[in-house]
């Protein structure tokens, strides 16, 4: 028998030895795969960063100490992965002007600049393009000339004629000798290293990319270094250097259409106190998100409580039967039941108005969107607080409200003295956490209304609550403004956190009066 077990043992330790090794040896080939792009972009703090991750993981599960150690690393890696650093991003972000026309450094904003300057040489060639590799793996530009069709290769050296290469119906290179032609998915995906690729064809001329064409250009615009402006020699236009605001501006304020990334310190925080313009439709969107949050927490709790106090009671038979349908919309996909949602809602043929006999353009009306939307969410959530509530008052003592029957206490009375505050201290941390996410509920919004509805030549909408105010600040706009969306971004964490902290507190008071 004891030898039965020792081999037991045995053989689970070395299972549990090649998973370990399996498992290190699969962070191992991960960190070396998530290495190369970052020793090719010459992201030395990046690669210092996940240097580090991997030497703590190895020293931690390769010794046979500090076993709790085991289980607190992978947490706290995950918590500074996906809420410390995007945090501390964000803060930073919320401090430049990073957004369209700011999201490079001065020196691709002066190569932007200069590029967009350059017109086509007289009498220069004009090309059908395609791009490849070499051999050795140097990037080239594939060009044949559409007037005689000869085929040349462009690298930074300049331009060679390439012979023996395959042309398509349309002229492109399709197949050359040394070269591996990219597919347009591959070109697309390699933008970037495109835009970084300068062809040489004489001391002021060069091949100018547009699209999957490109001709011989020469820019009309030059750098001055003394001056630190750019000049339009076509134009006699002079760009100045604002390395506060992080643009070339001409002498009547006009900006070049590309600027580079500053530090602006409490600009973005400040426009949204001192702009009239930014303060009302923030102020009006805060005002309704605290409404919607409270609404949604206030609604789902009383509606779960309620139910939960309905089949609690010992005496209803088929309770098991009730509990489970009463969960199903907790069980169902959110994202998918707000789409259900927002065509029950539709004025012309959603059941929502065929069922009640309504005419209501609930996305037309600002206080219609807003109970459509409150409506949609407390289906969703209330399941949830049925089951909480539910927990809570099988967990409840019996001797407090017996005591309280004794002493003459009806129904009523008794939820309201012991039961409700008995429970509340129990379930005001889920509540507090549920306003939280019910404050950043981005997918009841963007799902269901849109932030619809929009009042003419307004970018905010009736129903917009502030992470759906910022998304599209940041992505939804014309024009993308990270730097402001981070800051608004910061404002809700700092406004949810506050508001969590004072109702924690009111718990402990609560905790110790009952």
């Amino acid at each position: 028998m004891l030898d039965q077990r020792a081999q037991t043992a045995g053989s689970t330790t070395a299972a549990g030895q090649i998973t370990k090794i399996a498992v290190l040896a699969a962070v191992a080939a991960l960190a070396v795969w998530a290495a190369l792009p970052l020793i090719g972009a010459r992201a030395w703090w990046g690669l210092a960063v996940e240097a580090a991750v991997v030497a703590i993981v190895f020293y931690t599960y390769l010794q046979r100490r500090s076993i709790p150690l085991k289980y607190l690393v992978p947490g706290t890696l995950l918590l500074i992965a996906f809420q410390i650093a995007p945090v501390v991003m964000t803060a930073g972000t919320s401090f430049s002007n990073y957004g369209d026309g700011h999201r490079t450094d001065k020196d691709g904003a002066i190569e932007a600049i200069i590029a967009a300057g350059v017109q086509q040489t007289p009498g220069g060639a004009n090309y059908r393009l395609a791009v490849g590799e070499s051999a050795s793996g140097e990037l080239t530009l594939l060009l044949t000339d559409t007037a005689d069709g000869s085929t040349w290769a462009g690298t930074e050296e300049g331009l060679t004629e390439l012979d023996g290469a395959t042309v398509d119906a349309s002229g492109a290179i399709t197949a050359a000798p040394g070269y591996t032609v990219w597919d347009l998915a591959e070109l697309n995906e390699r933008q970037a290293e495109l835009a970084e690729l300068a062809v040489p064809t004489g001391p002021e001329t060069g091949i100018k990319v547009q699209g999957l064409s490109a001709f011989e250009g020469t820019s009309t615009r030059s750098y001055d270094e003394g001056c630190d402006c750019i000049t339009d020699s076509a134009t006699g236009t002079v760009w100045y250097a604002d390395n506060e605001e992080g643009s070339f501006l001409t002498e009547d304020g006009q900006a070049a259409l590309v600027g580079w990334r500053v530090n602006i310190g409490f600009d973005n925080y400040l426009s949204v106190i001192t702009d009239p313009d930014i303060r009302g439709p923030f102020l009006g969107v805060f005002a309704w998100n605290v409404m919607f949050a409270a609404g949604s927490v206030l609604f789902t709790f009383v509606i779960g409580l309620g139910t939960a106090m309905a089949l609690n009671k010992p005496s209803m038979r088929g309770t098991k039967v009730y509990r489970t349908l009463m969960i199903l919309p907790y069980a169902m996909p959110s994202f998918a039941m707000l789409l259900v949602w927002a065509q029950m809602f539709n004025r012309d043929y959603g059941l929502v108005n065929e069922l009640f006999g309504l005419s209501v353009n609930w996305y037309g009306e600002t206080w219609a969107a807003r109970a459509m939307v409150l409506i949609a969410n407390t289906w969703l959530g209330w399941p949830y607080m049925f089951l909480i509530s539910l927990g809570a008052l099988q967990a409840l003592p019996t001797d407090s409200l017996e005591a309280a029957k004794i002493d003459g206490a009806t129904g009523v009375t008794a939820f309201r003295k012991i039961t409700l505050p008995l429970l509340l201290i129990a379930l005001t941390p889920l509540l507090i956490s549920s306003f939280a996410f019910n404050f950043n509920n981005f997918n009841a919004i963007q799902l269901l209304s849109g932030g619809n509805p929009f009042p003419a030549g307004e970018s905010v909408g009736g129903t917009d609550l502030l992470i759906t105010y910022a998304f599209r600040q940041a992505f939804g706009a014309t024009t993308a403004d990270y730097g402001f969306a981070s800051a608004v971004s910061v404002f809700i964490f700092l406004i949810v956190a506050t508001i969590s902290a004072v109702m924690f507190r009111t718990t402990r008071s609560q905790e110790d009066v009952y």
